[in-house]
């Protein structure tokens, strides 16, 4: 009886189930903020005020449901400009 109640305990639940959708958020601009605001431009296609704005607000959710190739590829861009990027 024993042994079965061990076993019971032993015995892993499902496993979590492995994120697939990130998102990439802007923590922090850095010192080279034009250059943070050129690359949120292009990446969102905002114009050159809001995309001031958008930096200016961080923290803010860049992209939202990109997969981890994607987020990883943004996070190093916005990390080579200087900015602080979580991926959430």
């Amino acid at each position: 009886m024993l042994f079965l109640c061990v076993s019971m305990i032993r015995k892993d639940p499902k496993p979590p189930k492995k994120k697939t959708e990130f998102d990439v958020e802007l923590t922090n601009f850095g010192s080279q903020k034009v250059k943070v605001i050129k690359a949120i431009r292009e990446i969102t296609g905002l114009g050159l005020r809001e995309a001031k704005e958008f930096v200016e607000a961080a923290p803010k959710i860049i992209k939202d449901g990109v997969s981890i190739e994607e987020a990883e590829a943004l996070k190093a861009k916005f990390e080579e400009l200087g900015a602080a990027i979580t991926l959430k």
